[in-house]
């Protein structure tokens, strides 16, 4: 009878609406459209959606007591798993994760694990005063996460549940690393929702000093040395903007995604009482197809410009989130598919005027799996626009690296770590996007997870 249910729609603001507003797209279910969702799911004996989540939350249980509207239940559930429910309930790419694999998927659509999810999440925070966090009989033991995204928070809780004292350094004024700089407000509130699972990590008596640049304030060996730490943990995530290296990129109204976003995000440029300065222009057009570009182009119409995606391969490769693309286009964004870039215009001023383009066509398969995209010759165009935003991929600052001696790390700047975040350097450990260059928040913070577990049997196996 389960599958007989149809999936429960998600309440959304209009299009029209929010393509003028930072607010946030989707509301979410209420109670009794949770309950009614969660009666949809089989509880199968094999539950595959547990083996597609990259931390293994055991979906199937926390998705019964939400049926039984055993909320408490269900958070309980998934905290031995996941630090993050209301956060990942709405960022993780769960069409391709646990719901890619649910077993109603087949036949019909798949339950709402992440929406789920998210309305247990924020049940969490809406009930985090109601209890007092769990005493943890502290082992006299010291451990710095360096950086504040999903990784190092994810990291850090689980050590302070150890009994660890954990302090972690944020290089910026305000705690989340990408939760708070890279994913707009319409997508992922800050106030109501990822300072209020920083507050939790908090609870656990994680102490957290902001603006401190590891690798200039002070340094790894530093916190091994001088300040005592036992082992330090590296989620400083990857931070430094690709390019494509074509002529005009340093013209003025070029940007990478990274710095278009972070004002936005981070210094509250769309809002009117933040004095942040952003330009778009007229037209705005972003380079890029994954949901980086996706926030930005999203975010470049909500400040008032006319915004394109400029990609160059087909829509069927869009690594973006198909939930992204759909929202996307609702709001009026304009698709320019199997168009490449050669060079940004300018006039005499040095200011943008346009991007000329060439259009592509589709031939073998990559070493990714996407068909390789082919210039087609003689086929230049230029798409007149005021201002260019680059979502071209990130990579990790390099300046850890180069204050820390003997810290391997790859070609694109990655740090080397095995599975668990063992680095080259004893007692340093690293994970999330500083290892794996960008990725989901979800697989950062599984990396987050599973160093705490590697540092403990470290310290452990030491004393």
């Amino acid at each position: 009878m389960a599958e007989r249910i149809p999936r429960v729609p998600v309440r959304e603001q209009d299009p029209v609406k929010r393509a003028a507003n930072f607010e946030e797209v989707c509301y979410g279910y209420d109670a009794e459209e949770a309950l009614k969702e969660a009666s949809r799911c089989l509880n199968c004996k094999v539950p595959r959606c547990m083996g597609a989540c990259p931390v293994h939350v055991n979906i199937p249980a926390f998705i019964s007591h939400v049926a039984k509207g055993d909320f408490a239940g269900a958070a309980e559930v998934i905290s031995h798993d996941s630090s993050l429910p209301s956060v990942c309930g709405r960022v993780c790419p769960q069409e391709s994760q646990c719901e890619g694999s649910c077993v109603l998927g087949i036949k019909s659509e798949p339950v709402a694990i992440g929406k789920l999810e998210r309305f247990v999440g924020d049940w969490a925070i809406e009930h985090a005063g109601e209890g007092d966090a769990p005493a943890v009989e502290r082992n006299g033991h010291k451990v710095a996460v360096i950086g504040s995204g999903p990784s190092g928070l994810a990291c850090a809780s689980d050590l302070a549940r150890m009994g660890y004292e954990v302090k972690i350094f944020e290089a910026l004024h305000k705690v989340g690393g990408v939760l708070v700089y890279g994913i707009p407000e319409f997508r992922l509130p800050k106030d109501r929702i990822v300072a209020k699972e920083v507050e939790s990590v908090k609870r656990l008596g994680v102490d957290i000093e902001t603006d401190v640049i590891i690798g200039h304030t002070m340094t790894v060996d530093d916190l091994l040395d001088k300040e005592g730490y036992d082992a330090v943990f590296v989620g400083s995530g990857a931070g430094l903007p690709r390019f494509m290296g074509i002529e005009g990129e340093n013209l003025n109204g070029v940007f990478s995604a990274n710095e278009f976003l972070t004002r936005a995000n981070l210094m509250h440029a769309y809002d009117e009482e933040f004095d942040t300065p952003i330009y778009t222009g007229r037209k705005v057009v972003v380079v890029g197809g994954g949901n980086v570009a996706m926030d930005a182009v999203r975010t470049a119409k909500r400040l008032g410009a006319e915004a394109v995606i400029v990609y160059r391969r087909s829509e069927a490769e869009l690594p973006a989130r198909k939930e992204e693309v759909h929202h996307a286009k609702e709001e009026g964004i304009e698709f320019r598919m199997l168009t490449n870039p050669v060079r940004v215009a300018g006039d005499e001023k040095g200011w943008v005027t346009g991007i000329e383009c060439v259009e592509m066509e589709l031939g073998e398969p990559d070493e990714s799996g996407r068909r390789r995209p082919v210039e087609k010759a003689g086929s230049n165009f230029t798409i007149d626009c005021d201002v260019v935003v680059m979502a071209l991929g990130t990579s990790p600052n390099p300046l850890i690296k180069s204050t820390t001696k003997g810290l391997d790390t790859n070609r694109k700047g990655c740090i080397v770590a095995d599975e668990e975040g063992h680095t080259s350097r004893e007692g340093v450990f690293a994970g999330g996007d500083a290892v794996t260059g960008a990725a989901t928040v979800i697989l950062a913070m599984g990396a987050g997870r599973r160093a705490a577990k590697a540092i403990d049997e470290y310290i452990k196996a030491k004393n």
